[in-house]
């Protein structure tokens, strides 16, 4: 004589991971508790790891920084107060920013462009720029113009744009 088993179906979502279980109650159980024991706690983790911009705190701190016009972005600071590195940041930092808000159609620039910002020659641009992207700040896009990265965002909020600001008022 068999013994009939109840079957039970399950289905788990969390964070955007689905996972389904089916069959006896008891292996249901014990696979949904191993997938929760697993998955849940390396996610946590996993998440506390990531780089992540929040847009409403980077505008915040951008606000007085940076504005934006029908012209595009503008940095609202006196260019004596900005190292050309910091300029540099800021101008991709605005274009991300500006971007992601749909305030303008791309989140990078061009060298050229980021020349005619900072008002310096081409040698010293192209020397910035490549100091910026050895520290991982900056990268190529694959059409050969210039965006922030996500480390370079939150370095940037993390180091810059306090120092920035604590120069503004001096």
């Amino acid at each position: 004589m068999t013994e009939q088993q109840d079957k039970i179906s399950v289905q788990v979502k969390y964070n955007g991971i689905e996972q389904a279980f089916s069959g006896p109650v008891e292996q249901t159980w014990l696979l949904m508790n191993r997938f929760l024991n697993d998955i849940v706690p390396k996610f946590e983790i996993a998440s506390r790891l990531w780089l992540s911009p929040d847009l409403e705190t980077l505008a915040k701190d951008l606000e007085g920084i940076v504005a934006y016009s029908p012209e595009g972005s503008n940095l609202m600071l006196q260019k004596n107060r900005l190292t050309d590195n910091d300029a540099l940041l800021l101008w991709l930092l605005a274009s991300y920013l500006g971007n992601r808000l749909r305030l303008l159609p791309t989140d990078s620039l061009s060298k050229e462009d980021l020349q005619e910002k900072l008002g310096k020659s081409g040698k010293i641009t192209s020397t910035r720029l490549g100091e910026l992207v050895r520290t991982g700040f900056v990268s190529k896009t694959s059409d050969d113009k210039l965006a922030i990265t996500t480390f370079g965002i939150v370095q940037a909020q993390k180091e810059l744009l306090p120092k920035i600001r604590a120069r503004a008022k001096t």
